[in-house]
């Protein structure tokens, strides 16, 4: 498809494992303006904002309350409420929203802090009455559920998942601002450490941190002459909420949308240069990289091991270490994605840069490989 808008503009917070008096409109402001840096515009420009469903301070009104604070006033704002997808399903909405001729320049933000003791709203999704009283309570024993069938119906090994996990610590040593910037972690530690719901072991699960991300998507005119990321293709689908309603377990909502981000686009998935893909579990890459055509199902063991996924290697996975590296900054997580792309696309990624990138493909997952969102970014339009 011919592009119509692209990033011009990324910010970033370090992660923090934890936060003292943060607040999260703070972060958002703090992440909203290094984007404005980078971008090298004034707030002044910006006429459409996106942000992420807050938890604890503001359950309502969300869009005028993060658009009251920054000091914007946007002619079209909205929440998107994807889980992990939300990163990524911000920048097609706000694509597909200059396009349709509601604004020119959209601000996508989202994050949160890790204060003690951080205020949730009560949960009255039927999952809590269904799922949760038969043992089905948090992600960690959802996802240990589809890393279980997957083993079983293909035979995929703990080392096979270990691998991803591994990969994420040894590209996390390229970035300063990851959690496990200075804490490799090779295949035997990954399945030596504790197991917290099984099969999944504590290293095959994310990190929870504090942190926000931010980008800039502005119309292909604004963005002519600027270091851009170009929006060549975008997919979404939703299949469930809870696991137990899953139509699969070992393949999710990501291969459509994926095969029509990769459709829109006009390309296929061995021409990228990037995989910024979702990985709050091992499971979760198991499964996209599958789900994406490059390896058969129950393949992704003999593919890890055929590839090199460092910035330098011949198949460039998560080069900031993904969420098992860099660490899940609440629904920013699948953010992290996004702006890493921006960066290796713009050739701004410094210690980690991937010689002349063409294409990324940037992937989202909410609740239990429920939601998904896929991305294809250029580096030209």
């Amino acid at each position: 498809m011919r592009p119509h808008a692209a990033i011009v503009g990324a910010g970033s917070l370090a992660p923090q494992r934890r936060t003292e008096g943060a607040s999260t409109l703070g972060m958002l402001a703090r992440a909203a303006k290094a984007a404005l840096d980078d971008a090298q515009m004034e707030k002044a420009e910006i006429d459409g904002l996106l942000v992420g469903p807050q938890v604890g301070e503001t359950p309502q009104h969300v869009p005028a309350t993060v658009s009251e604070y920054l000091g914007l006033h946007p002619v079209m704002s909205n929440v998107v409420d994807l889980g992990g997808a939300s990163g990524p399903g911000m920048v097609w909405r706000a694509a597909a929203a200059i396009q349709a001729g509601m604004c020119e320049t959209v601000l996508c933000v989202i994050g949160n802090h890790r204060n003690p003791e951080v205020p949730r709203s009560p949960n009255r999704n039927p999952i809590r009455e269904f799922d949760v009283p038969f043992g089905a309570s948090g992600a960690n024993v959802s996802y240990a559920l589809l890393k279980q069938a997957h083993m079983a119906r293909h035979g995929t090994t703990d080392e096979d998942f270990a691998l991803i996990a591994h990969w994420a610590r040894a590209n996390a040593q390229n970035c300063p601002e990851a959690i496990f910037h200075g804490s490799p972690a090779s295949v035997e530690e990954v399945m030596a450490s504790p197991m917290i719901a099984s099969p999944l072991h504590l290293f095959e699960i994310v990190m929870p941190v504090a942190g926000a991300e931010a980008v800039i998507v502005t119309s292909a005119g604004k963005a002519k002459g600027r270091r851009a990321a170009w929006l060549l293709g975008a997919g979404e689908k939703i299949t469930h909420r809870a696991v137990s309603q899953a139509p699969s377990l070992t393949s999710g909502p990501l291969k459509p949308a994926m095969e029509r981000a990769f459709g829109q686009a006009g390309v296929s998935v061995d021409r990228m240069s990037l995989l910024s893909l979702y990985d709050c579990y091992t499971i979760m890459v198991a499964t996209t990289l599958e789900d994406a055509g490059l390896c058969p199902p129950g393949g992704f063991g003999e593919f890890m091991r055929a590839h090199d996924f460092g910035p330098g290697g011949d198949m460039a996975l998560n080069t900031h270490g993904g969420q098992l590296g860099y660490g899940q900054p609440d629904l920013a997580g699948g953010m992290t994605h996004v702006t890493e792309a921006v960066r290796q696309l713009r050739g701004s990624a410094t210690g980690r840069q991937i010689a002349d990138p063409e294409f990324a493909l940037v992937t989202g997952n909410g609740a239990t490989m429920s939601e998904a969102v896929a991305l294809v970014l250029g580096a030209e339009a």
